[in-house]
């Protein structure tokens, strides 16, 4: 398991699977061409390049490059990497046939593989051993307590953080739980959750303000 600092922008769901097997990171699925058309998405990974940078992995069919050449025409250059994976013949065990092309994608990839894909790439791999005090992480335990979920209105409180920073409105409790832990941390949080109680000690109703 390598720890990485940037984002990696896979296409689906199980290339996500696979590549978190053996990579400490925020992975983002562009839902395959999906991606065109998310004015969200597009918008969130924009948040993320600048943030932290993003590294690209699609597949090495024409597919996966035309996702790429489009992420590269939403991203700026200077905060994104490029990792590309060898053509190899075959099919995901999952799959009954080979893909159009027959070559195995992200998914079907062996760990080493992606690895050195990505260390070719030149992503910034962060030491396990460096001594420096971990963050500390956002539990399931903190958004009971904060009533993020186990609330008749945790959604909508789920919804005012997202509009607060900016995230994608579909993301789920476990999804914004990952991005908080990525991006942020307890602190930002507790500060936000601080804040949204006090607009409803001052409105004295339960009212979800995004206005800036």
């Amino acid at each position: 398991m390598i720890r990485i600092r940037e984002a990696i922008v896979v296409e689906g769901k199980y290339d996500k699977n696979t590549l978190s097997q053996m990579v400490d990171a925020l992975i983002i699925p562009t839902d395959g061409f999906g991606i065109f058309k998310d004015g969200e998405k597009k918008a969130f990974l924009r948040q993320v390049a600048q943030k932290q940078g993003i590294v690209i992995l699609t597949d090495s069919d024409g597919a996966g490059f035309v996702i790429r050449n489009h992420l590269k025409g939403v991203l700026p250059p200077e905060q994104v990497k490029h990792a590309y994976i060898p053509d190899i013949p075959g099919k995901e065990r999952r799959k009954d046939k080979p893909g159009k092309e027959g070559k195995l994608g992200v998914e079907g990839m062996r760990p080493s593989v992606l690895e050195q894909a990505l260390r070719r790439a030149g992503v910034t791999v962060l030491d396990e051993n460096v001594s420096a005090k971990a963050p500390v992480e956002i539990t399931k335990a903190d958004f009971f307590q904060y009533g993020l979920t186990g609330r008749p209105d945790s959604g909508k409180r789920r919804d005012w953080v997202k509009a607060k920073l900016a995230l994608p409105g579909h993301l789920t409790a476990n999804g914004l739980l990952e991005v908080l832990n990525r991006l942020y941390g307890s602190g930002q949080l507790a500060q936000l959750m601080a804040e949204l109680d006090a607009e409803i000690d001052e409105t004295g109703k339960r009212e979800y303000s995004t206005e800036e």
